[in-house]
């Protein structure tokens, strides 16, 4: 977070820049280093109107490589016990002033550049250094977020903790710094004083979306995966009762054939002996029928020959032929 110097987080004195962002204290906790990036020019304002209120920096060390600067190294830009009522000209002309590049400086390691010693290197080198170095430690933290997506940097939060915060944050668009009108050329200044803050802020928006959007691509596919199990897990359940349903109607059928029939094999006997007795009343009547039928014949001939027993005869055709009708039809 922009501390603004506080002791605790001082370049080179806790800072991300000298140990891993993710750490073990004395105690064996482990800890995060996290941060949250502003727009330069506006954090810049803010900075600004807060000396303005009579804001120093006075019990912050500033320790770096083991020893706070000296005098020459870090000279001071007022003489009094504060700049309060500072009028912004004056803040940004003085050329010690750690408000310009403030969020380069404090994520880097200044010990890489000789901490506040400017002759250690040129310049130009000297901030391609701290600026290479700010975005290796704000790449490699286990989370940072920026002052101007309030929601998204709540979300990420969130998921990459999975902590939840008791309400949603809120987007204030009116701040100190906005109500702060300045010209476009004073607004060209100030991004000149922090353009080691521009880059790493242009570098640290475009890290935080991709993020954000890997986050957001992540959820949909968890909430996608488990829509898919429960879609499984219910398919599953579907079948499984449809097939004990179908198990117990088969029980129960079974079961009602035993109590019923308790002796399978003697029911299949009892079977078999239907059918045999069928075929053999179905041979013994077709016998009937071809002896009658030779009886009939014989019976002819004995009437042309005794026509006086035709009647008789007559009688027992008749009989004959009905019990002949009554087979073929039952066959």
């Amino acid at each position: 977070k922009d501390t603004r110097g506080s002791p605790n987080t001082n370049p080179g004195t806790n800072s991300p820049s000298s140990t891993k962002a993710r750490n073990t204290s004395k105690n064996g906790k482990n800890f995060h280093y996290i941060t949250i990036l502003r727009d330069p020019v506006s954090r810049y304002l803010s900075e600004w109107r807060h000396v303005q209120r009579g804001a120093t920096w006075k019990a912050s060390l500033h320790v770096c490589d083991g020893r706070p600067p000296t005098s020459e190294e870090l000279p001071s830009c007022y003489t009094g016990d504060d700049w309060s009522g500072c009028p912004l000209k004056e803040f940004m002309d003085c050329p010690y002033n750690l408000a310009n590049n403030r969020q380069v400086r404090m994520l880097s390691d200044l010990t890489l550049v000789g901490c506040y010693n400017l002759s250690v290197m040129p310049e130009k080198q000297r901030n391609k250094v701290l600026l290479e170095s700010a975005k290796s430690n704000l790449k490699h933290m286990a989370f940072f977020g920026l002052t101007e997506f309030q929601r998204k940097t709540q979300y990420l939060f969130e998921k990459t903790f999975n902590m939840n915060f008791i309400s949603p944050f809120i987007q204030y668009n009116t701040t100190r710094a906005s109500s702060v009108e300045i010209s476009e050329e004073t607004q060209k200044r100030i991004e000149g004083l922090n353009f080691l803050d521009m880059e790493l802020y242009s570098y640290a928006k475009d890290l935080f979306l991709q993020r954000y959007q890997f986050m957001r691509q992540k959820e949909h596919q968890e909430a996608r995966q488990k829509r898919q199990e429960q879609r499984k897990f219910l398919k599953g359940r579907f079948l499984q009762t449809h097939f004990q349903s179908q198990s117990q109607g088969q029980i129960q059928n079974l079961s009602q054939n035993e109590s019923q029939n308790p002796n399978p094999n003697a029911n299949h006997n009892l079977t078999q002996n239907l059918i045999q007795n069928r075929t053999q009343n179905l041979i013994q009547n077709r016998t009937q029928s071809s002896s009658l039928n030779v009886s009939q014949k014989e019976n002819r001939e004995s009437q042309k020959q005794n026509p006086g027993q035709e009647q008789n005869d007559s009688n027992t055709s008749n009989g004959t032929n009905d019990y002949i009708g009554s087979v073929e039809k039952w066959r």
